[in-house]
C-alpha cells in the first residue's frame, strides 16, 4: 500500500505506449525511474559531476539508475546517432556501431534498509565508431516502444584546435550581467571547402541544453590561415551568467545539513521541508562554491549511498507575490525541464510558490527560475558578470562521407574559475 500510496502521489504508473513518444533529450518516461545518470568513469570522486562527454579513443561512459518497482525487470538498451541539432540522422545501425545494436542491462542492485524499496541498475555504454551525437535509449522487455529514458551523450575527436580571445564578459553596461566568449577555431586539419556552411557551433553553459546556443556562424573566415573567429558583440549569442546555486543538503536523515528544515518522520517516505527562499534579485553578488546545477547522491548515515541512500518528499518554498509567469525548480535535479514536473503552485494562504519532489538523499543544485515571454529567466535569482559557470563548446563538421555531423573538438572553457 505504501508503494502505491507513492506512485499515486508521483502521478501515475506505466505511462500508456501511446503517450511514451521517444523525444531526442533527457528524460524519463516512468515516474517510477528516478536518479538517472550518465557520467564518465574515471574512478574519480567528481566523475558523476562531469558532463557526459567523452573522446573517441577513450569511450568510459557509465549509466545508472534506479527503479522504485522494487523487483528485477530485463531492460535493454540501443544508441541513437543524432545529428548536430539533436535530430535523428540518417546513418544506419553499422554505420557507427561496432556490432548489433540492442544491449541488456544486466548488472544491478537491490537497495538495502530503505523505506522505499529500489532496483540500482548500473550499464557500461558500448564503444561507438564516429564522434558526434548520441542519445541513449532505454525501453522493457525488447520492445522499443515500451520506453524507461533517454539521455543525450557525446563522443569527440581532436580534429580543431581553439583559442580563447578576449574576456569571458560583455561590453558596456552587458558586463554586469552577462559573460562573453570569444575565441578562434583552426580547422588545418580537416578538408573544408565552405565552413560557414559545413562546420556548425554549440555552446551551452553548466551543462544544461534549454539555454544552449546552436547554429552560431563566425564573425571572421580567415581561409589564409584556416581560422574562424568567433566574437559575440551582441548579447544574441552571450550567456546570462546568472547566480551561484543554492543549495540543500540531506545526506543525513539523522542530522540532515545547511538549508533543511522541518523534517518529518511520522510516516515513511519522510518528508524534509527546505527553508523558504526569497527572490535575489538586486542582491549583491556573493562568491562561494556550487556544483553548477548538479547533484550528488550520499548517505552519511549508511556506506554505499547508491543502495542505501533513502527517497524522500522534499518540498521547495520561495516567499513571493504571484507572478507574471510560471515559476520552476530548475537544475539537474529536474533535469532543466520547463514542464508540469518542475512547476511550483502557488499557495495563496502561504505567499509563496511551493513545489514537492521525490528525491534520494543527497546534496542537490537548484534554482528558481521564471517562465515567460517578457520576463528575465533570472528574475529570481539575479545575474552577475562575476558568477562561476562551466561552458562547453561543440564543433561539428559535416564531410562528403559519411553524411553526418562528426564531433570533431570538444572544449570546456571556465568562466570566473576558482
Amino acid at each position: 500500500m505504501r508503494l502505491i500510496a507513492i506512485i499515486f502521489f508521483l502521478g501515475c504508473c506505466n505511462l500508456s505506449f501511446s503517450q511514451k513518444k521517444l523525444v531526442y533529450t533527457d528524460k524519463s518516461y516512468e515516474e517510477e525511474i528516478r536518479t538517472v545518470q550518465l557520467y564518465p568513469a574515471l574512478n574519480g570522486n567528481q566523475d558523476k559531476l562531469r558532463p557526459a562527454v567523452a573522446p573517441i579513443n577513450t569511450q568510459n561512459l557509465v549509466l545508472e539508475f534506479d527503479d522504485l518497482i522494487g523487483q528485477r525487470s530485463n531492460y535493454y538498451v540501443r544508441i541513437v546517432h543524432c545529428n548536430y541539432d539533436w535530430t535523428k540522422s540518417n546513418l544506419q545501425d553499422l554505420e557507427f556501431m561496432n556490432e548489433y545494436n540492442e544491449y541488456a542491462i544486466t548488472e544491478y542492485d537491490m537497495s538495502t534498509n530503505t523505506s522505499v524499496p529500489y532496483v540500482h541498475y548500473y550499464f557500461e555504454v558500448p564503444r561507438v565508431k564516429l564522434p558526434g551525437n548520441y542519445l541513449l535509449v532505454a525501453y522493457r522487455e525488447n520492445d522499443e516502444d515500451d520506453l524507461l529514458l533517454s539521455k543525450r551523450f557525446m563522443v569527440y575527436s581532436n580534429d580543431v584546435a581553439l583559442v580563447m580571445d578576449g574576456q569571458n564578459q560583455g561590453l558596456g553596461t552587458l558586463s554586469v550581467s552577462n559573460q562573453q566568449l570569444n575565441f578562434k577555431l583552426n580547422y588545418s586539419k580537416l578538408d573544408v571547402v565552405n565552413p560557414m556552411e559545413s562546420i556548425q557551433i554549440w555552446v551551452r553553459q553548466n551543462q544544461r541544453w534549454d539555454n544552449a546556443r546552436g547554429s552560431i556562424k563566425p564573425t571572421f573566415i580567415r581561409e589564409d590561415r584556416r581560422e574562424l573567429e568567433y566574437r559575440f558583440f551582441d548579447k544574441t549569442n552571450q550567456f546570462m551568467a546568472g547566480n551561484e546555486f543554492r543549495f540543500v543538503d540531506f545526506r543525513s536523515l539523522n542530522f540532515p545539513g545547511v538549508n533543511t528544515g522541518r523534517l518529518d518522520r511520522s510516516k515513511r517516505p519522510f518528508h524534509l521541508s527546505v527553508l523558504t527562499g526569497k527572490s535575489r534579485e538586486g542582491q549583491a553578488y556573493a562568491q562561494y562554491r556550487d556544483m553548477n546545477g548538479n547533484y550528488v547522491i550520499d548517505n552519511q548515515d549508511n556506506r554505499d549511498p547508491s543502495l542505501s541512500g533513502d527517497y524522500v518528499f522534499v518540498t521547495f518554498t520561495l516567499a513571493s507575490p504571484p507572478l507574471a509567469g510560471n515559476v520552476h525548480v530548475m537544475g539537474a535535479l529536474t533535469d532543466w525541464d520547463h514542464s508540469a514536473a518542475s512547476r511550483m503552485d502557488y499557495n495563496r494562504g502561504a505567499n509563496a510558490y511551493e513545489k514537492t519532489l521525490f528525491l534520494k538523499q543527497g546534496w542537490y543544485d537548484y534554482q528558481y527560475w521564471l517562465e515567460g515571454s517578457n520576463q528575465n529567466s533570472f528574475q529570481l535569482e539575479g545575474s552577475h558578470f562575476e558568477t562561476e559557470n562551466l561552458y562547453e563548446v561543440f564543433v561539428y563538421y559535416r564531410p562528403f562521407r559519411p553524411q553526418a555531423d562528426l564531433l570533431v573538438g570538444y572544449y570546456q572553457l571556465p568562466a570566473n574559475s576558482r
